[in-house]
């Protein structure tokens, strides 16, 4: 005791002392950054929020790792999960302290410095579901780390890593509760950390992309009880503004509508910004016609109470699948002479949109443009959409003929003869009945769930871009199938196809992946999900077993062609359903666009104009056949730092962790890593020394090796 009483005495009086010589604590964002900038002395400096700071802009005032020595950064340490699945963590550094999960959703806690496990904490709930990262609540004397597993969001002591009993029931809280009794059943998955603000955890959720999905509210919970204290309908009821832009009664039957990404906070105002995704269903949106507010919005709350400040739609009825992919991040910028405080929102279809973030006046001009209408029975589009010019889109915003692959005289003809059945006009085309229509960029962006990086003191925008095309449409539902063909239809032929084949290199056959199953193993792939498949709990019973029955037979179990209606509750009443996300490749397996495939863009916002922009990732077999500088499609964001550089793993399938010169785009040093690095990097400093820390995994290449991990790099 008294030697830990010395340790913290020696500690306030060496930060008095700093602080005498004048050095300041430096805040980034609304989050304090222990320690200085400069180098040399024995200090820590944390990374304790999802996104480094509570304003998102994953920036680091470190700087002893920098342009003049990152060339000599080796691995420093490398932690084993010994699971197999995928690894998407943004980890937390507290103290000395990083916080991460495995695949199946455990909770670790490593010493930052060694990769050395400190405690385990095991739920009990076991999932394949992504699980992003995870927030961090102190008041200076007391401390909590929430985890989320699945639908439960767990209040554990940092130190211990044991619940802390007087949080919700025994330490945790069930999501699927607190939706009102209104609410459709159906998944609840939390793939993203809540945000903090004073005494309050905001959560968002997942929900499933077609009905039954649960009102995608965000709600606040106490910190120390677990105690819901405020709700914000993003499905508006009778009474609430927006509920015009529904039919009337929506907010009885529609879910989704749902902040998955995460949010952002100005701590300062106690401004909270929260972009939201589509309603259900995704692709066919005849009962729910309308502009759909607060669906595809960025909303900004009142973090203290949940009142409604500003929204700005970004899709008006979305059948795109257009949700906001990543929270914002909030800077200051120079324009006209001013100093804004702004917020920026990327977007999966390449645009980036930029308010003045008290008011939510836009700081470059958005314009309604007219489109299309659709043509498919009953749905209903908006006459318009915004769009906005600057910045330039990061992204391609149409397919055209002169766009196609040349990777081989082979590779274009076939895609010459694929795309002359396509409809392919830009954004916004509504799907039709019969025919593929192109998104481009595709279903996964543009900008996807890695979010971005800013540099505070020049106003630059680091966003990563997938650029390939996808494809989609619509076909009519068969009346009359059995239990187990609907329950396929509603919740499984989306990514697998109608023909249960999927797609090679995208999603698996089902056909093939189930023989080797049993029923039971099959079961909890259903009800926990794995990688990108959300789980559905919601199907039990005579459901479940017809649906795996149909999974690995095609037909029905005896009987359930005579029932009208499945056993979970869900209708087989849609008239119309998607025909399965369709990544537009050649025949090897490739983009049948050309390159490049992926991009790293550095957007100034203060003018709107582009400092750099560069392809990024590539395919080593390509290289090795002199097809270089393709990029490729990247899951995983940037960190930006004072040194100069700008950190990005997120490439699907070269493996590197790479740096970059932030000013120029310039490469200066790449790793090749045991497996890719799909998540975004954190960097820390513990007792003087900086590291950069990611998480790794193949589980979105069944042909590479398997495993997850991470890995710290330092310099010697």
């Amino acid at each position: 005791m008294r030697r830990r009483l010395f340790t913290r005495l020696l500690s306030v009086r060496l930060g008095v002392a700093m602080l005498s010589l004048g050095a300041a604590a430096l805040i980034v964002g609304g989050s304090l950054h222990r320690g200085l900038s400069a180098q040399g002395g024995a200090r820590n400096v944390d990374w304790p929020v999802y996104g480094g700071s509570k304003a998102g802009q994953r920036y680091s005032a470190l700087t002893q790792i920098n342009r003049t020595n990152v060339a000599q950064l080796r691995p420093a340490w490398t932690w084993d999960t010994g699971e197999m699945g995928g690894l998407e963590t943004h980890p937390l550094m507290v103290g000395r302290t990083l916080f991460a999960y495995t695949p199946s959703q455990t909770v670790v806690a490593l010493d930052a410095a060694t990769g050395k496990q400190l405690w385990r904490f095991d739920s009990g709930i076991h999932s394949g579901q992504p699980d992003r990262g995870f927030a961090y609540w102190t008041d200076g004397t007391h401390r909590i780390l929430f985890a989320n597993t699945l639908y439960a969001v767990w209040a554990l002591n940092p130190v211990t890593g044991k619940p802390i009993e007087s949080f919700g029931n025994h330490g945790s809280i069930d999501l699927r509760n607190d939706l009102g009794a209104e609410s459709p059943s159906g998944i609840v998955a939390l793939t993203t950390p809540g945000t903090v603000y004073k005494d309050l955890l905001v959560m968002g959720l997942r929900t499933a992309e077609a009905e039954p999905a649960v009102h995608g509210d965000v709600r606040a919970y106490d910190v120390h009880t677990g105690k819901l204290r405020w709700t914000f309908h993003t499905v508006p009821h009778p009474g609430e503004p927006g509920y015009e832009t529904w039919p009337a009664g929506a907010w009885k039957y529609t879910g989704g509508a749902n902040n998955w990404a995460g949010s952002v906070l100005d701590e300062q105002r106690g401004i909270l910004y929260v972009p939201t995704g589509s309603a259900v269903t995704d692709f066919y949106g005849a009962d729910r016609a309308g502009n759909d507010l607060y669906a595809n919005c960025l909303l900004a709350l009142d973090a203290s109470t949940g009142k409604l400040l500003w929204h700005f739609q970004a899709v008006h009825h979305d059948i795109w699948d257009r949700d906001f992919p990543a929270p914002p991040v909030l800077l200051t910028i120079q324009r006209n002479g001013k100093r804004i405080d702004a917020v920026a929102q990327t977007t999966k279809h390449g645009q980036v949109f930029v308010f003045d973030r008290v008011t939510g006046q836009p700081i470059f001009p958005i314009d309604e443009k007219p489109f299309p209408a659709s043509t498919v029975p009953g749905e209903w589009t908006s006459p318009t959409q915004p769009t906005t010019s600057t910045p330039a889109p990061y992204a391609r915003q149409r397919l055209t003929a002169d766009m196609l692959t040349t990777r081989t005289p082979e590779a274009h003809r076939w895609a010459q003869e694929q795309f002359s059945t396509f409809t392919s006009g830009g954004q916004f085309i509504p799907l039709s009945v019969g025919k593929q229509t192109v998104i481009m960029p595709g279903f996964d962006g543009g900008a996807e769930w890695g979010g971005d990086a800013v540099d505070p003191a020049t106003g630059t925008l680091y966003i990563n871009s997938n650029d390939v095309a996808w494809t989609g449409g619509l076909e009519e539902v068969k009346q009359g199938m059995g239990v187990g063909a609907t329950a396929y239809s509603n919740n499984c032929a989306g990514c697998h196809g109608g023909n249960r084949k999927g797609q090679a290199g995208v999603f698996p056959s089902l056909i093939d992946s189930t023989g080797h199953l049993s029923e039971t193993q099959m079961a909890e792939v259903v009800h926990n999900g794995k990688g990108r498949m959300p789980g559905f709990p919601n199907l039990t019973g005579d459901t479940l077993h017809a649906l795996l029955t149909y999974v690995r037979t095609g037909s029905e179990p005896p009987g359930s062609t005579d029932k009208k209606e499945l056993a979970s509750g869900e209708a087989d009443t849609a008239k119309y359903r998607f025909t399965g996300y369709r990544k537009f490749l050649d025949p090897d397996g490739y983009p049948a666009v050309a390159p490049p495939w992926g991009t790293l863009n550095a957007i100034d916002l203060n003018t709107g104009q582009y400092r750099w922009k560069i392809p990024l990732g590539e395919y080593p077999e390509l290289v090795a056949k002199g097809i270089a500088d393709t990029g490729s499609e990247n899951y995983g964001g940037p960190v930006v730092t004072a040194g100069g550089l700008l950190f990005i793993g997120a490439t699907n399938y070269d493996r590197k962790l790479r740096a970059f010169d932030k000013d120029t785009g310039k490469l200066l040093w790449e790793y090749t890593m045991d497996f890719a690095g799909r998540a975004t990097p954190a960097t820390y400093m513990v007792d003087g020394k900086q590291y950069v820390v990611i998480a790794i995994s193949n589980a979105h290449n069944a042909k590479a090796p398997q495993g997850a991990k991470y890995v710290a790099f330092a310099l010697p």
